[in-house]
């Protein structure tokens, strides 16, 4: 039986202050549900992008530069998506919305982060001492 690898490496983006927005997000979808029922189903489908990459729809979705994780939750409601960059073998988790009528600001929203993350890594790179921007 072949091993199971992971093939990305899944990443919470960091802000400048320090907090990880997507990982603040996951935590809000179990507010009132002791069980985590959305936070399990989101995270499992971040799981299947680390280990099935690349994957196809209904699952992911490139969007420009950037990618989303769909998943259904509020017992099939609601869409919520993850939205990432791919840095390497890493996925960086750079936001995430269960609000439709939001979608084009939350695409914004990760685009902003993904740039901010670039330009950190590129003066980490030059020798700066400005965190790239990620959980490591």
């Amino acid at each position: 039986m072949q091993s199971l690898r992971k093939r990305l490496t899944a990443r919470f983006y960091r802000t400048d202050a320090g907090n990880e927005p997507v990982r603040d997000w996951l935590l809000s979808l179990s507010k009132g549900d002791p069980d985590r029922t959305d936070q399990k189903i989101v995270g499992k489908d971040i799981a299947r992008v680390e280990f099935g990459w690349p994957i196809g729809m209904p699952i992911c979705r490139a969007i420009g530069a950037l990618y989303e994780v769909r998943s259904t939750i509020r017992s099939g409601r609601v869409e919520a998506r993850v939205y990432f960059g791919i840095d390497g073998a890493d996925m960086i988790l750079l936001h995430g919305s269960d609000d439709k009528a939001d979608q084009a600001h939350a695409i914004q929203v990760a685009l902003d982060r993904w740039k901010n993350y670039r330009t950190r890594k590129a003066d980490m790179a030059r020798n700066t001492v400005r965190s790239p921007g990620i959980d490591r």
